[in-house]
């Protein structure tokens, strides 16, 4: 009785004054607008709010990393797949969209955080519309400037093959203004590769052929550096302005696949070559300001430019041994001069609680591919986008509601062909939470997006794939439409904590592959399609076996898809997910991780990314962390594609030699009381398109 009195009186005093600790952190943790934070009695793993679970790292998840990626790792929110080996961030096989207080950034910049200056993360899996159309969102909050600077460092080389990663960023602090320089390197060099290939060919008469291919073996390569500089000004609370210049060199990206080919009208034992990469750089330069006013208001003006120079190539072989000539030699060489400017203007008032957002901005794409096998043909593809929304949030006790409207115009024109299309898409969005207390909540989330057609997409130049496959664009293709309805109902319990719900997708007129016979070519171009439909089930735990020690998470999700297109309707249904399970003690840290690609529907093909699984253990030793581990210690690497199409069905699984044991060193340096990289709330994508060679 006495400890149930006892327990009583020290809860009804964290709720007295756990607000005001929360307000006073809010004031000197970001320059961030401020939020319309809601009462919170206790402090659990993970704090459920109307339009976000927001995860505070401990101590231990904080001592136990030495950048912001293994920090994102040690939090093991249940729907993420983090991979600080393999720099990747996914959640249920999709790309997540990383801000940084908002502002739009990339892995490599969450790596070059300090684990010390990072408050929270933000994991919005219903963002709205400032957020450009993303699924899935994580935003790190991290702590305002004060004096300092500080070096990261880190190598990590595999012991049996060419790959590792290579990466050093320092900070200088002078007042206001920080400095920053840093670059990394990614190495994958021969890495050993198969391919399991099947498919047959049907051509509309009825005649059949199939063609089995038995691997040569072949190899991998893909190794890239960025380096990056900044510049940021940032007087609290009033004023922030970045400068940001980075260059991205793609060094050698080329897979090369060695195979004999049998086939089943009684041609084998021909000689199959297949290379296709590509090599290039991109400089970007960003400019940013954020200005605060009076009466919780906020202006920010955001430009980025991206500049691709490049060329993509594909080469086609087939012989039969000791005859002279080839049977089929394909060669494309592409050369891609394409820029992209985007500016973008948001403006963000705050009440009680009430938040009104709105933002305009506007992208241009200029994209020039050059053919070298065609004679140097020239292609122009220009590209204009202007986006517009307004959207509006209110609480009204345990209930809060969000509702938007955006609208973007798209246009094209093609300068070869003087074709040209341009149309108006609106994107309206709605998000309603019930919360029934600090532990449950239910929200009920509408959105919407377009998708443009890319580059290679409306690129009506012919590619020739193989000895009869040809691939071509179309400039016909619209902005393609996609709607999503989610319910999730999100629960904290004493141990565990996740969420588990339902989600429908539709795209009516999705942009897809579709394949048709011309003569005696079997042709690959694009369509606005009669629509994609989806239903999953997901359920999303994580659970602390034992507290402080043992921890485990993960996501299981089964998807029920139907693709309709010209002449053809599909279905698919599928699980997916990953778990992984953490050990931390005594600077010890033992983790591993699983993931089970999703097999996505689209268009007449089912494709998976990798099916992967990892053991990492790392030790933490003041500034040092030390680390050994595998990739792949169980099973085969796999990352394929079955196609369905009436005209050519085939099955292809990669296959490569992936299990690597690995060492990894990390050494952070700091001096003076570390400060943060004035980080922007929002930003406007400028990514430069590029041109796919070939490629079966």
């Amino acid at each position: 009785m006495t400890k149930t009195i006892l327990k009583g009186i020290m809860m009804m005093t964290v709720a007295m004054q756990l607000p005001v600790i929360v307000a006073a952190q809010e004031a000197i943790d970001t320059i961030a607008p401020q939020e319309l934070h809601e009462i919170v009695v206790q402090a659990p793993k993970v704090i459920r709010k109307a339009d976000m679970d927001v995860y505070h790292p401990s101590k231990s998840a904080v001592e136990n990393s030495k950048n912001g990626l293994q920090l994102l790792s040690n939090l093991m929110i249940p729907t993420l797949t983090v991979s600080d080996a393999l720099g990747t961030i996914q959640a249920a096989g999709q790309s997540v969209q990383v801000r940084i207080n908002g502002r739009e950034s990339s892995i490599d910049q969450v790596r070059a955080l300090l684990p010390e200056t990072i408050r929270r993360v933000e994991w919005i899996d219903n963002p709205g519309l400032r957020y450009g159309g993303a699924n899935r969102v994580l935003n790190f909050i991290v702590a305002n400037p004060t004096v300092g600077g500080s070096l990261m460092t880190t190598a990590r080389p595999a012991l049996n093959v060419a790959w590792g990663f290579y990466m050093a960023d320092a900070k200088f602090n002078v007042g206001r203004s920080q400095w920053e320089v840093g670059g990394n390197y990614k190495l994958t060099n021969k890495i050993k590769t198969h391919r399991d290939y099947t498919e047959t060919f049907t051509h509309p008469d009825g005649e059949s052929v199939t063609r089995d291919e038995t691997s040569l073996g072949g190899t991998l390569d893909n190794s890239m550096a960025y380096v990056w500089a900044s510049y940021n000004y940032i007087k609290p609370d009033t004023t922030v302005v970045i400068a940001q210049f980075g260059f991205d060199k793609n060094i050698n990206e080329c897979w090369t696949y060695n195979g004999l080919l049998s086939l089943s009208n009684g041609n084998d034992d021909i000689r199959l070559k297949d290379t296709n990469g590509s090599d290039g750089g991109t400089p970007t330069l960003s400019l940013y300001w954020q200005q605060n006013f009076a009466h919780k208001q906020m202006l920010i003006v955001n430009f980025n430019s991206s500049f691709y120079f490049g060329h993509s190539f594909s080469d086609y072989s087939e012989r039969i041994p000791d005859a002279t000539g080839y049977l089929t030699d394909i060669h494309t060489n592409i050369k891609d001069r394409n820029q992209t400017y985007a500016v973008e203007a948001d403006y963000i008032k705050n009440w009680t609680n009430s938040r009104f957002t709105a933002g305009a901005s506007y992208t241009a794409n200029r994209n020039r591919s050059q053919y070298e096998n065609l004679g140097d043909e020239i292609f122009h593809q220009r590209q204009d986008k202007v986006y517009l929304f307004a959207e509006y949030f209110h609480r009204f006790g345990k209930w809060t509601a969000t509702a938007g409207m955006g609208v973007q115009y798209t246009d094209f024109l093609f300068k070869e062909s003087h074709k040209g299309n341009h149309s108006w898409s609106p994107r309206p969005q709605a998000t309603i939470t019930y919360s029934l207390n600090q532990n449950h909540n239910f929200r009920l989330n509408f959105t919407s997006w377009q998708s443009s057609p890319s580059l290679a997409e409306t690129n009506i130049v012919p590619q020739q794939l193989d000895g009869f496959q040809w691939r071509v664009g179309n400039q016909n293709l619209k902005t393609a439409n996609s709607y999503m309805l989610t319910f999730r109902y999100g629960f904290n319990l004493p141990r565990v904590n996740g969420s588990f719900g339902m989600r429908a997708f539709t795209s009516p007129n999705a942009i897809t592959p579709i394949l048709h016979w011309q003569d005696d070519r079997l042709i690959t171009t694009y369509e606005n399609s009669r629509g994609l439909q989806n239903l999953s089930f997901f359920l999303a735990p994580q659970i602390e076996i034992i507290s402080d020690w043992l921890m485990a998470s993960g996501y299981i999700e089964y998807r029920m898809e139907r693709m309709h297109g010209s002449g053809y309707t599909h279905r698919n249904n599928a699980w997916s997910g990953n778990a992984q399970i953490q050990l931390a003690h005594w600077g010890f840290v033992l983790s591993g991780q699983y993931k089970h690609a999703q097999r996505d529907l689209w268009g007449e093909k089912i494709s998976w990314g990798e099916d992967l699984n990892i053991i990492d253990l790392s030790y933490n030793w003041k500034s040092w962390q030390f680390s050994a581990g595998i990739i792949m210690p169980f099973g085969k690497y796999d990352h394929g594609s079955k196609s369905l199409s009436k005209w050519n069905s085939n099955e292809q699984h990669m296959r490569l030699d992936m299990r690597m044991p690995y060492m990894s060193v990390s050494y952070n340096l700091q001096w003076g009381r570390q400060k943060r990289g004035a980080q922007k709330i929002m930003d406007v994508d400028a990514s430069a398109d590029r041109s796919t060679a070939g490629g079966r």
